[in-house]
């Protein structure tokens, strides 16, 4: 898939964890873990907006579309 997910790098900028992100943001850490991984299908505009919101980012810092 050409969608990169850099969740870990943002994550890392603001140094929070795994499992204080999927706190705040009121998703289960299995999940979080999924789409940090890139192994995700979709994300909800909700859920997007909420992690771009704790970390203080744009989407584009947390996703980005390289090609094959």
């Amino acid at each position: 898939m050409p969608i990169i997910i850099n969740l870990d790098v943002e994550m890392a900028k603001n140094k929070i964890s795994l499992n204080e992100l999927s706190e705040r943001v009121g998703i289960t850490p299995a999940n979080l873990s999924i789409l940090k991984t890139g192994k995700a299908k979709a994300i909800r505009f909700s859920t997007l907006e909420a992690i771009c919101k704790i970390l203080n980012c744009q989407p584009g810092d947390i996703m980005e579309w390289q090609d094959e």
